[in-house]
């Protein structure tokens, strides 16, 4: 579908808000009672968003963001790929794009919260299991 010169990384401080939308859908975390107006704190809130743009159609393939306080930690969180796009090292991509530019502003810690059956994708670019770490949600609502 796609050749890799016609997906660019951009890392960007406002998207279309339905297209972000769109790609939450894609990794099924979008709940439909949200208003999509949360978008724009959302992207200007992360320290890094990235977009993988087809340059071809100028529409967002993939995106994903990092969440830090800017001095030392970063989560890297919603990386996700539209289904048409998958399997064709877009994830990836943007997966490279975010660790590099992290480090570039200084982060010496980046983590994730790996889906179920994902783990080897992030192995292959260098994350590794925390062993004796437990992810934990708050959930007293």
């Amino acid at each position: 579908m796609t050749e890799d010169d016609d997906i660019e990384i951009l890392f960007v401080d406002r998207w279309s808000e339905e297209e972000i939308a769109d790609l939450y859908r894609q990794g099924n975390w979008w709940d439909e009672s949200w208003d999509q107006k949360g978008i724009k704190s959302l992207i200007s809130g992360s320290f890094i968003f990235a977009i993988a743009l087809d340059k071809k159609v100028k529409k967002a393939a993939g995106m994903g963001r990092v969440i830090s306080d800017g001095a030392s930690d970063g989560y890297i969180q919603d990386l996700v790929v539209r289904k048409e796009y998958r399997k064709k090292g877009i994830g990836k991509k943007i997966l490279k794009a975010l660790v590099s530019e992290s480090q570039k502003r200084g982060l010496n810690w980046i983590g994730l919260i790996a889906e179920p059956n994902t783990s080897e994708f992030y192995e292959t670019e260098g994350f590794s299991v925390m062993k004796d770490h437990i992810p934990m949600l708050f959930r007293n609502w």
